[in-house]
């Protein structure tokens, strides 16, 4: 079952962050990762472990007898201790430490709650490492006045850095900070993390990126360059960008407290980066899943509620979509007055691309469709009419292929535009097949075309089928396809039956052949029998 951070739960990661990022004290870190995760899963028993050189050490524990905080942990005696979930801190390779839980109230934890668990958890690893640093930083410099402002310049840079969640708000105000405390007058900062906009700015000073990454390599700590220092932005163990600092104004010389200082002022920065990317990739998950069941919701009521009843005929029509929301469109419309003695319009199209800019493009040729049919126009006139109005109105990546059948169920009589789009096939009753090709070229593609229609017939005992590629194109893990030979031969062998039943036959041999390889394409069809 699909699963996604909720409103209250991206809501509490946000509350989380901003509390984790507003205080560098490890101890109320803690205190708040547990409160939230207890208090919400309500869970009684519950310890954080940390990682100790080669082991973990007790950080704190709630609800659990014989852990007290400073002694070491062994993973192993979890279920002893009733602590029946373990999850990371951090990297799982690497972890920062341990979050061990008892049962819950409510039993087994589902998987939504595994997300939210991984989503803080990734948010805590950052603040404690961040804590950490900090810790071990102010016990090293406690001695010196000099390293103790430093210290609090720090601090102050830190909150200013964990307040925003915008990556580029981050790298203007490190490089403001740097710059402003050490009277650089050229300096730049660029980021190349991937899935990610890339940072880049600079003063003073033309950026070499790539001198610049050869020069820097993997390096953990700073590189000189001519006059410039090279300084790694590391998130995790991947270097994903680089401070470039030219020589100070009034000072040429970095002494060692400077470099100590710039490189813990650019750690911080990393993980403020790290936040921020983190977020960024949490709120575009949530905005896609919103646009994705808007999508789908249009798509819903696109498809026919109900196939009408037309005289002589048995159609049916199905669609089976490779993702949440698909691309293909299907649609029995009257032309002209409504009816079921009326001549109807079969349509199935096949959409360019997915989501919700293809479901709009559906409302759009199906609205498209419904005004023009209402003047009853030729069918070369209703390609050619749809095909300027989607050109005009929509990108020109955005098009679909698409096969028109006006049919009259009073007399089997027929004609056809395919714009585009997948042979239709004709099975007669004496069991030879007619292909119904391409006549044109895609609607919406390209402006002022024109479409050639063709006319034909359906006699009793007849059987039509319309479909997307994703029925010929369905294949195997080896790449062999459905193909067009093993529909005709399925429509053959289904032909005796009523149409919603051939449709059944059609999509159990293509799943037959698949063998279990996943659906890449959806998979639309629409079946015509005269009966009479």
């Amino acid at each position: 079952m699909e699963t996604r951070l909720d409103a209250s739960r991206l809501g509490s990661l946000l509350e989380s962050a901003r509390i984790l990022g507003s205080s560098l004290q490890m101890e109320d870190q803690l205190q708040h990762l547990l409160r939230t995760i207890m208090g919400r899963l309500l869970i009684t028993r519950a310890a954080v472990a940390l990682r100790d050189g080669g082991g973990y050490r007790v950080a704190i524990a709630r609800g659990v007898t014989g852990l007290k905080a400073g002694a070491e942990f062994d993973p192993g005696a979890c279920d002893e201790l009733k602590l029946v979930t373990t999850l990371p801190i951090g990297d799982p390779a690497e972890p920062l430490g341990l979050l061990c839980l008892g049962r819950a109230a409510a039993g087994n934890l589902d998987s939504a709650e595994f997300e939210f668990l991984s989503a803080l958890l990734n948010i805590a690893a950052t603040s404690l490492a961040n804590s950490r640093s900090h810790q071990q930083t102010v016990a090293a410099n406690r001695a010196l006045d000099q390293k103790i402002q430093e210290q609090r310049a720090l601090l102050d840079m830190v909150r200013a850095l964990t307040a925003t969640v915008d990556p580029e708000e981050v790298a203007q105000l490190l490089m403001l900070t740097l710059s402003g405390r050490y009277a650089v007058r050229k300096h730049a900062i660029i980021t190349w993390k991937p899935g990610h906009a890339r940072i880049a700015r600079a003063r003073g000073m033309e950026p070499e990126e790539e001198a610049w990454r050869e020069a820097l390599g993997e390096s953990t700590a700073p590189v000189k360059r001519g006059d410039l220092l090279l300084f790694p932005l590391r998130s995790g163990d991947s270097t994903v960008g680089l401070i470039a600092l030219g020589p100070r104004a009034m000072k040429p010389e970095y002494g060692e407290n400077d470099l100590e200082f710039i490189t813990g002022l650019i750690a911080q920065a990393s993980v403020a980066l790290d936040n921020a990317w983190h977020f960024r990739d949490t709120l575009y998950r949530q905005q896609l899943e919103k646009e994705l069941a808007v999508a789908a919701a249009i798509q819903v009521d696109l498809f026919p509620k109900r196939i009408p009843a037309l005289p002589f005929t048995d159609l049916a029509a199905r669609n089976r979509q490779a993702r949440q929301v698909g691309g293909d469109y299907y649609d029995v419309l009257p032309a002209g007055e409504p009816g079921a003695q009326s001549s109807h319009l079969l349509c199935v199209a096949d959409i360019s691309g997915k989501g919700l800019s293809a479901a709009l493009l559906m409302a759009n040729i199906q609205a498209t469709l419904r005004a023009l049919l209402a003047s009853s126009p030729p069918l070369t006139g209703l390609a050619a009419h749809t095909n300027e109005l989607l050109w005009a109105s929509t990108p020109s990546n955005k098009y679909a292929t698409a096969i028109f059948v006006l049919y009259d169920p009073a007399s089997g009589a027929c004609q056809y535009v395919n714009g585009g789009h997948s042979e239709g096939i004709v099975l007669r009753a004496a069991g030879n097949v007619d292909l119904l090709d391409s006549t044109g070229m895609p609607i919406g593609l390209l402006p002022k075309r024109e479409y050639e229609a063709k006319a034909f017939r359906l006699e009793p005992g007849d059987t039509m089928l319309l479909y997307s590629d994703g029925v010929t194109d369905a294949c195997t893990a080896d790449n062999d396809e459905f193909g067009l030979e093993r529909t005709i031969n399925t429509l053959k062998a289904s032909r005796h039956l009523p149409a919603p039943a051939i449709l059944d036959a059609l999509i159990a041999a293509i799943d037959e052949h698949a063998g279990g390889a996943p659906q890449f394409d959806d998979i639309t069809a629409m079946v015509v029998k005269r009966t009479a």
